[in-house]
């Protein structure tokens, strides 16, 4: 049985590495392993970063990535923890009741969406300020 707060928590933490996917699908697939490329490439930039500096343009492409990532599994948690209970049951629990309980939303579930609402936002608001940046401080 496949419980909606853990799944948003789940792809609120681990989700830029696609390990999200192991407990929703039971098996690491193709769309983990595409959520995980960004996010690595993204890392890889912070990492010629902080060795090369901030004027490397490379690093300044790449970390963008991870961000955008990172606001990705925002959404992904967000529609994970609003989607409604029958919908849940029938994609994640199929063989369950529609009225089972790990589908409906709990405290932890809201608290997850509120967590991911803002870690999302911020994330994202921060990569775009970060590339607008970079890319008015190269250009000019």
């Amino acid at each position: 049985m496949k419980n909606k707060t853990v799944a948003v928590w789940a792809t609120l933490i681990t989700g830029p590495f696609g390990l999200q996917r192991i407990y929703l699908t039971g098996r690491y697939d193709v769309w983990g392993l595409l959520t995980c490329v960004p996010t690595l490439l993204g890392l890889y930039g912070v990492q010629r970063a902080r060795s090369l500096g901030l004027d490397d343009p490379l690093s300044w492409v790449l970390i963008p990535m991870c961000g955008f990532a990172f606001a990705a599994c925002a959404i992904a948690a967000l529609r994970y923890g609003l989607m409604d209970v029958h919908a849940w049951n029938h994609r994640f629990n199929p063989d369950a009741d529609p009225e089972e309980r790990d589908g409906q939303t709990g405290w932890f579930t809201v608290i997850g969406l509120a967590s991911s609402l803002f870690i999302g936002a911020t994330v994202l608001i921060s990569t775009i300020a970060f590339s607008f940046q970079r890319y008015f401080e190269f250009t000019a």
